[in-house]
């Protein structure tokens, strides 16, 4: 019984690199690199930021923040428009620190608040503060980018595949 045998079509070839794997691999390590710095960027000022604007709810330094307060809201909440931004800010600061220490948790709870937002600057006096609630869409956006994040590089970091911070 004679063998016969099938020869292999011939590969394609790379053009765009060195067939050796190093420039995937090199890749792979700047974007997970990126990945890691962009998790901590984001995670920085997802703690940063909640905690100052939730401490200005209770001196309005930078805003009278019961202005912002949409009516039907304010409608339905006990007490005035400044009570119910003192029960904000405290919710504020919370998230951020959730942020700090559970991000795979705390992002999720801030998207979902900066949601809250959104929905309260549309219906507050529209369309007098539609460019605050695209300002705080993009918030949420960057909230999202975070937990999703998160969800990677937290694992990843407790496995030993990334070091404990980018820098």
């Amino acid at each position: 019984m004679s063998s016969t045998r099938l020869e292999a079509p011939p590969r394609a070839e790379k053009t765009t690199g060195p067939s050796n794997g190093r420039a995937a691999t090199a890749a792979q390590a700047d974007v997970g690199a990126a990945a890691h710095q962009a998790f901590w960027l984001l995670r920085i000022g997802f703690t940063v930021a909640p905690i100052l604007f939730g401490v200005d709810k209770f001196f309005n330094w930078t805003v009278h923040w019961p202005d912002y307060l949409a009516g039907w809201i304010n409608s339905i909440v006990p007490g005035s428009g400044q009570d119910f931004m003192y029960v904000v800010g405290a919710i504020e600061i919370v998230a951020g620190l959730l942020v700090a220490i559970a991000p795979r948790i705390g992002a999720f709870v801030v998207a979902g608040w900066l949601a809250g937002i959104v929905i309260n600057l549309l219906t507050n006096n529209a369309p007098q503060y539609y460019d605050i609630a695209l300002r705080d869409f993009g918030l949420m956006l960057g909230a999202l980018t975070l937990g999703r994040l998160a969800l990677a590089v937290v694992p990843a970091r407790r496995s030993g595949a990334l070091p404990g911070r980018p820098w």
